[in-house]
């Protein structure tokens, strides 16, 4: 049998959908014993995997993974159901969309910098969208702007839209255009919206977020990737309720705070955890206002998860 290459655009647990370098889709599986990236993924192929497959049967369009290739990158976080694992969201991707919204649901800054921080170990670039402009009222603009300021500054590209009233879609447009994008982010930020409106062919279902929970409902059960525009990917994925950071001990997470990391060698001992120690440039940068006191509460709430762990 000849093999073959392709790329995962959709998993669904024990059933993947493949699609070849000539654009054909196939649905496969894994064949028999196969090499896990970690012992520890609950997910051993994710969208986004390339994959080596032969035919299985023609008729049928279905395929039999044999190989998971090498990842690029990947986004990873806590499996909801098994902290001990890692769960991946996705891989091998150019770039990942955080959706945040300040209202219905509100995102917190906690959250998007889990996320930030995970990216960042792969240096992965990010750009957050938020949404949902049009509902907001002056005071929440305003604390949008703060939050956009504070991310800004420290170098990640941030951009308000509405995707219900096509605000800034054609800004949206031009970020995804010729790249793989993972966009994630909580139930009812307005992913699926977002994504409908930038390919009205794809009808992906959405719900409108309850007033009284605060709260976005699950539209989408897998991560899935549609292709919107001739070489333009993004994977949509399910609402995220919380995001928790694994496998952070290869170096300290202050190394991916980019603000934290322009203070290394600067504080008065090398191995400075940055809570505690005198002369220490960061605190010191926080007590002046360079680096904003909620990015360092995120900071010390990972640090302390980490410590629990250990």
């Amino acid at each position: 049998m000849t093999e073959q290459q392709g790329i995962i655009v959709r998993s669904t647990g024990s059933w993947y959908d493949v699609r070849d370098q000539q654009g054909n889709y196939y649905k496969g599986r894994l064949r028999g014993k196969h090499k896990l990236h970690s012992e520890k993924e609950t997910n051993p192929v994710a969208v986004g995997d390339f994959v080596s497959f032969v035919m299985e049967n023609p008729d049928k369009k279905t395929v039999l993974i044999t190989a998971i290739l090498p990842r690029e990158n990947y986004i990873i976080r806590k499996s909801p159901r098994n902290t001990a694992f890692k769960h991946v969201i996705a891989a091998n991707i150019d770039q990942a969309a955080l959706m945040v919204t300040v209202a219905l649901p509100r995102t917190s800054t906690g959250f998007i910098d889990r996320f930030l921080v995970s990216a960042e170990s792969f240096r992965i670039p990010v750009v957050i969208f938020f949404n949902k402009v049009d509902i907001l009222d002056q005071g929440a603009l305003d604390y949008q702007q703060e939050l956009m300021n504070i991310y800004q500054k420290v170098g990640y590209s941030c951009l308000a839209i509405s995707a219900l009233s096509g605000y800034n879609l054609q800004k949206v447009r031009e970020i995804l255009q010729g790249r793989k994008t993972l966009v994630a982010g909580h139930s009812g930020t307005g992913k699926s919206t977002l994504l409908n409106a930038l390919c009205p062919d794809l009808h992906l279902r959405t719900l409108p977020v309850s007033e009284f929970a605060q709260k976005g409902v699950h539209t989408t059960t897998f991560a899935e990737m549609y292709e919107i525009a001739p070489e333009t990917f993004v994977i949509d994925t399910p609402g995220i309720k919380e995001f928790g950071l694994y496998d952070m001990e290869n170096e300290p997470i202050s190394h991916y705070f980019p603000e934290m990391r322009t203070c290394f060698g600067l504080c008065h001992y090398y191995n400075c955890t940055h809570v505690h120690e005198p002369d220490c440039e960061v605190i010191r940068r926080v007590q002046t206002g360079q680096i904003a006191m909620s990015r360092y509460l995120s900071y010390l709430s990972m640090l302390e998860n980490e410590d629990n762990r250990r």
